[in-house]
C-alpha cells in the first residue's frame, strides 16, 4: 500500500516512467515489500477504525506492530499510535 503511495505520488508530481524507475531503486536497495494479507488488512482496519489516519499509514502501523519493528517516520500522524508502536522520528 505504501509503495502504492510513493507510486502515485511520484507518477503524479514527475512521470509514470520516474515513479516505475524509483520503485526498481527501491527494490535494489533491499527493501523488503510485504503483500497486503487478511490478517494485516484487518490490522490496518483496526487502526483505521479507532482513528483519523490515512488508510495507507494504518498499514504502515499495523505492520510494525505485526513484526514488532520500530517504525520509521516524519509523518506526525503517527502520533495518534505511538504508545501502540515503537516509531524512531527523523
Amino acid at each position: 500500500v505504501n509503495l502504492g503511495e510513493v507510486w502515485y505520488i511520484l507518477a503524479r508530481e514527475a512521470s509514470e516512467a520516474q515513479a516505475d524507475q524509483a520503485v526498481a531503486d527501491l527494490k535494489q536497495l533491499g527493501i523488503a515489500m510485504v503483500d497486503a494479507d487478511w490478517r494485516l488488512a484487518r490490522g490496518a482496519g483496526r487502526f483505521k477504525a479507532k482513528r483519523r489516519m490515512s488508510y495507507a499509514d494504518c498499514f504502515a502501523a499495523a505492520l510494525a506492530q505485526e513484526r514488532k519493528a520500530e517504525l520509521v517516520t516524519g509523518d506526525r500522524e503517527f502520533r495518534q499510535v505511538e504508545r501502540e508502536i515503537a516509531i524512531r522520528w527523523v
